[in-house]
């Protein structure tokens, strides 16, 4: 993989990241429910969002 793509998918995550996940509703009722690792969990297992960060890193492997 080149740098530039490298460095355009990592943009990418950032972005949707800082768009999507920050003061994300979600993660902040199941922390307080359930803990940081069951929201850590969720974001990773079942939030869409979080689906589109694993296809980016499965590109950048």
């Amino acid at each position: 993989m080149k740098e530039a793509e490298r460095k355009e998918l990592l943009a990418n995550m950032e972005y949707v990241m800082g768009y999507y996940c920050e003061g994300c509703f979600l993660h902040k009722q199941i922390k307080k429910e359930g803990g940081r690792r069951r929201a850590h969990r969720f974001c990773i297992n079942e939030c869409t969002v979080g689906d589109k960060l694993k296809e980016f890193g499965g590109k950048l492997s």
